[in-house]
C-alpha cells in the first residue's frame, strides 16, 4: 500500500495528479500553476474547485482575464456546473462607464484597490479554495516588477492563517520567475509541444512542493471532456518484487519442449524474426493458453487490425472471439503518431489490474517494438521506457512477450531496428529457409536466464491445426543462413514432397 506525508494534503480534483504529488497539495499553501495559453490551466483549476464543491467546501475564481460566461462555458464543455462555486469578476464593466467597451485598462486601474477588492470578497466568503485567474493581468496592473511582487508578497502574508488553498494561475513566457517560484509553496508547470508528426503534445512538470516528494519529469496529459487527462510518467504502486516464479507453457506441446517446459512468469521474452514468420502466432498461442487456464491475457497491437487478428487466429484454429467475449483476451489497438510513452504505461498498468470477477492477467504481448517505435518517432529514449515497464510487469508476476521485426527476409544481413537483446530474459528466433524447393520456417531459443532448453533448430509451421512444431534439424547445416546444405534423409522435413505445401 502506498504511504504518503504525514502533512495535512487535499485533493486536487485529479487523481492522478495527487498520485505524483504523493497525495495531492499541502493544504492551507499557496501555488503556482503556470504555463502557455490552451495547456489546461483553467480546466486544472475548476477540477480543484469542484472537488472542493463536492465535499461542501467554499470555493471562490477570482477572474481578471475571462467573463463569468466564459468560464461557465468551458464548464459546460466538461459536463460540469458551476452552480456551487462563487465566480468573481474583479473588473464589473457596469462599475465605470469608461470601462463598457474594454475588459481591462491597466492606466485607470489602481493595483491596491483592485487587490483589496478581492481580499474583502475572501473575508465575506472564507473560502477554502482560492484561485486567481490570473497573474498575468495583475503583472500588468501594477506597472513595475517591484509592485508587483510586493503586491504578490502582500497577497500571500494575507492568506496565513487562514486555512485556504489558493492556486494563482500564470501564463508562462518561457522565462523562469524564480522570485515569483520562491514565494509559492509548491510550482506547477502546463507545457504545449508541437511534434514531427501527429497530434499537439502536452505535458505537466512539478517543479516543487516545498516539504514534500513527487514523481518528478514530464508527464504526458490531453484535455478531454470531463477535465485533465494525466499520464504519471511511473507507477505510484510498485508491486513487490515477486520472489519465486513458475513454468508457463504456452498449450503446444512441441514449442513448450523446446523452451525446457515453458517460459517463467515474471520475465520477458523476445520473439525475433523477419516479417510474417509467425512471431505473433506464437504470442497467440501464449494468451489463448492462458485464457484457457482462466487468466486474462492482454494484447497491445500497434500495427495488425483488430479485423485482420481475428482472420488469422481463425486460420489457426483459435477461437479468439470466444476468449474475448469472455473477458479472458482483451485486444487495445494503437494508433500511432497519438499515442505517449506515459500514456502507453498507463495503459499497460491499468489493463493488467484484476478484473471485477477477480482473474488476474498472465501474459502481457506487445506487438510490435518496431510499431511502438514508429508510433512515438519524436521521443527519445524509448527502449529505456519501455525497460522500466518490464520491470513493472515482471514484478506482478505477469510474462510479457515482446515482438520484434527484424529488416531483410534471409540471410545473414537481416538486422533489428534496435538492440532489444538484453531488454529480455528469453530470445526466441524465429527463421526463413529454403529447402525442397519450398519456404520454410524454423524456430530455436537462443537465450533462456532462468531453467535449461533446447539448443536445437526445428522447422514449424501454421497450418488450420494450429503451430505444427517438428524435429530439430540434425539433418541440416547453416539454417540461420537461409540457404542451408542437407545433408540426411528424405523424410526430415515436414510434409516433405507435398506438392502443394500448406500456406502460412
Amino acid at each position: 500500500m502506498t504511504t504518503y506525508d504525514s502533512q495535512s494534503k487535499i485533493s486536487t480534483g485529479n487523481p492522478p495528479l495527487d498520485d505524483i504529488l504523493h497525495g495531492g497539495l499541502t493544504a492551507d499553501r499557496l501555488y503556482l500553476v503556470e504555463g502557455m495559453p490552451g495547456t489546461g490551466k483553467t480546466t486544472l483549476a475548476l477540477q480543484f474547485l469542484l472537488e472542493g464543491a463536492r465535499k461542501g467546501e467554499n470555493g471562490l475564481y477570482v477572474t481578471l482575464s475571462e467573463t463569468k460566461q466564459e468560464l461557465e462555458g468551458v464548464a459546460e464543455s466538461h459536463g460540469w456546473s458551476l452552480d456551487n462555486i462563487e465566480i468573481f469578476e474583479l473588473i464589473d464593466a457596469t462599475d465605470d462607464a469608461r470601462l463598457q467597451y474594454t475588459m481591462f485598462e491597466p492606466s485607470e486601474i489602481e493595483l491596491g484597490a483592485t487587490v483589496d477588492r478581492v481580499l474583502e470578497r475572501v473575508k465575506e466568503l472564507e473560502p477554502t479554495r482560492v484561485v486567481f485567474d490570473s497573474l498575468s493581468e495583475m503583472r500588468l496592473l501594477s506597472q513595475g516588477s517591484l509592485r508587483y511582487r510586493r503586491q504578490i508578497l502582500a497577497l500571500k502574508q494575507f492568506f496565513v492563517g487562514r486555512g485556504c488553498t489558493v492556486l494563482l494561475l500564470d501564463d508562462y513566457s518561457g522565462l523562469d520567475d524564480q522570485h515569483l517560484q520562491s514565494i509559492a509553496h509548491g510550482v506547477i508547470r502546463l507545457e504545449h509541444l508541437l511534434s514531427d508528426y501527429g497530434g499537439e503534445r502536452r505535458r505537466l512538470r512539478v517543479l516543487k512542493h516545498r516539504g514534500n516528494s513527487f514523481i518528478g519529469g514530464a508527464h504526458d496529459l490531453r484535455i478531454v471532456r470531463g477535465g485533465l487527462k494525466i499520464f504519471p510518467r511511473e507507477a505510484t504502486d510498485q508491486p513487490i518484487e515477486v520472489a519465486e516464479t513458475h513454468l508457463i507453457d504456452s498449450g503446444n506441446e512441441g514449442f513448450d519442449k523446446l523452451l525446457g517446459g515453458g517460459l517463467n512468469a515474471g520475465t520477458s521474452a523476445l520473439f525475433l524474426g523477419p516479417a510474417g514468420v509467425g512471431k505473433s502466432s506464437m504470442a497467440l498461442q501464449f494468451a489463448i493458453a492462458a485464457a484457457d487456464r482462466n487468466e486474462r491475457a492482454v494484447l497491445f497491437q500497434f500495427e495488425e487490425s483488430v479485423q485482420s487478428l481475428f482472420v488469422r487466429a481463425k486460420g489457426l484454429g483459435f477461437d479468439l472471439q470466444k476468449r474475448v467475449d469472455e473477458g479472458l483476451i482483451q485486444i487495445i489497438s494503437l494508433v500511432p503518431g497519438e499515442i505517449t510513452p506515459s500514456e502507453f504505461a498507463c495503459l499497460v498498468r491499468d489493463s493488467v489490474q484484476p478484473d471485477e470477477q477477480g482473474r488476474r492477467v498472465g501474459i502481457v504481448a506487445i506487438d510490435s517494438v518496431n510499431g511502438y517505435l514508429n508510433a512515438m518517432p519524436h521521443e527519445k529514449f524509448l527502449i529505456i521506457q519501455m525497460h522500466e515497464m518490464l520491470q513493472y510487469l515482471g514484478k506482478r508476476g505477469i510474462l510479457t512477450l515482446v515482438v520484434v521485426a527484424q529488416h531483410g527476409m534471409l540471410g545473414q544481413t537481416m538486422g533489428t531496428p534496435v538492440d532489444t537483446s538484453y531488454l529480455a530474459d528469453s530470445v526466441v528466433l524465429f527463421r526463413y529457409f529454403e529447402a525442397d524447393g519450398k519456404i520454410r520456417q524454423a524456430i530455436s531459443v537462443i537465450k533462456k536466464r532462468t531453467g535449461q532448453h533446447e539448443r536445437t533448430i526445428r522447422e514449424f509451421k501454421l497450418s488450420e491445426r494450429g503451430v505444427e512444431i517438428g524435429p530439430p534439424l540434425t539433418e541440416f547445416s547453416g539454417i540461420l543462413t537461409g540457404v542451408p546444405e542437407f545433408k540426411g534423409e528424405n523424410d526430415s522435413l515436414i510434409d516433405r514432397g507435398d506438392a502443394e505445401g500448406r500456406p502460412s
